[in-house]
This record gives structure tokens, C-alpha cells and sequence, in this order.
């Protein structure tokens, strides 16, 4: 659906300032269901081809995916400064965890392995980011994130939707909290690293070539399930 839609516009079959159908027509054209085809609205958005004005519908912008934006911040901007960030601040976390940070994360990881809704695990995803930042014992670090922490949830979501991360996700956040444990600042620093790694190599995957799916014949199928991160 998102990959229809997607193609259709960087192919030119809808103009930058064209106005796409209406959902009821898109839902009906191409037999998906309404959450469905919302879903990859949201996406095309993200993606800055397209804006959604209120009460006038959904209008191109761009023929092509260039920065993908999540709330105020541009996906570019976001990796950078995570990187500035969070991988140092996964080094002083190592050193200065207390048990305390250590169980918190532990159970907050033992969540995200079970959860299989997307909306609980993109919410839990962010905890862990400031759970992490937390254990640094600085409070600045911790506001940096908090200042992020809704950008981070829409590139999560993104992730979770298009890029098939969260088991991937899942055991890269291990990897941080068991350097944690460990005390190892070395290996703390190389996990949150590698996991960075991991989000822009997706995020590129994504720009560059649309995803493939194809709507069930009852259009109910849900490209969210079996995702995930940030």
C-alpha cells in the first residue's frame, strides 16, 4: 500500500500539488482498509511527500524521499545529536549505574521482549532511552533526551512500521544493558553505538527503496505487526 502510493508519486501520477483521492476512494481502489491506508498517509507525510491540510485533504509535495521528519526535528538532526548524546552517555552509565538502574532496566527490557502491541512497545522503547540517561546521573542528560523523547516515539513508530526492527532492537537494547551490568564502559559505548548504526542504516534502507507489501484480499492486513524502534 505505502509502496503503491509512494511509487505513484516519485513515478509522477500525482504532481507535486496534486491533491490525492479521498480515503473512501483509495480504500476502495485499492482494497484496503480505512486504518490501513491511514497508516501509510501518516508514512508518505513522514516521508515529506505529502501534507495533510485540514478539511482540504492530502496534497504532494515532493517527488522524492529525501530527510524524513519526526515532530519538530529532522530524522538527519535527530541521529546526529543521538550520537553526540547517548553514546557517551551509555559510557557513564556503565560507570555509574546503581542497582537501582539496573533493575529498572532489566524489567523494563523483560517488557519489550513480550510486548507484541506497537503503540505499548514505541512508549516503552523511549523509557528505555531516558532509563538509560538516568543511570548516567546527570540530570542534563536526562532533559536532553526528555526534549527529544517525542521525536524519538515518531521514529520509533516509523521503525516499527516500515523497517521490521523490533526483535533486532530488542537485542540491541540487551546488548547496552548487559555492558551495563558488566560495568564496562567500553562495551557500553560500542553496544549504543552499534545500535545507532543499526537505526540509520534502516532509516536509509527506507528512503531509498519503497517497502513492498501487498494489501490482503480483504484489505485488513497490518503492516505494524512483527516491526520496531528507535
Amino acid at each position: 500500500m505505502l509502496a503503491h502510493l509512494r511509487g505513484a508519486i516519485e513515478r509522477g501520477e500525482y504532481a507535486i500539488g496534486d491533491k490525492l483521492p479521498s480515503e473512501a476512494e483509495l480504500c476502495r481502489t485499492l482494497e484496503v482498509s480505512r486504518p490501513v491506508l491511514r497508516e501509510a498517509l501518516r508514512a508518505l507525510q513522514t516521508m515529506g511527500l505529502t501534507v495533510s491540510r485540514t478539511g482540504k485533504g492530502t496534497f504532494v509535495v515532493a517527488s522524492t524521499v529525501e530527510d524524513p521528519t519526526f515532530g519538530d526535528y529532522a530524522a538527519s538532526d535527530l541521529l546526529e545529536v543521538r550520537r553526540h548524546v547517548e553514546i557517551p552517555v551509555a559510557g557513564y552509565a556503565a560507570r555509574r549505574r546503581t542497582p537501582e538502574n539496573l533493575d529498572h532496566l532489566a524489567h523494563l527490557l523483560d517488557r519489550m521482549e513480550r510486548e507484541t502491541d506497537t503503540t505499548a512497545w514505541v512508549a516503552m522503547d523511549t523509557l528505555f532511552h531516558l532509563a538509560v540517561a538516568e543511570a548516567a546521573q546527570n540530570p542534563v542528560f536526562r532533559r536532553v533526551i526528555e526534549e527529544i523523547r517525542d521525536a524519538l516515539a515518531r521514529q520509533s513508530a516509523f521503525l516499527n512500521e516500515l523497517g521490521g526492527r523490533r526483535e533486532q532492537s530488542n537485542r540491541e537494547h540487551r546488548a547496552i544493558v548487559e555492558a551495563l551490568i558488566d560495568g564496562s564502559e567500553n562495551d557500553a559505548v560500542e553496544a549504543m553505538a552499534h545500535h545507532l548504526d543499526r537505526v540509520e542504516t534502516t532509516l536509509t534502507d527506507i528512503v531509498r527503496s519503497p517497502r513492498t507489501d501487498t494489501p490482503t484480499a480483504t484489505g485488513t492486513e497490518n503492516p505494524t505487526e512483527g516491526g520496531p524502534e528507535a
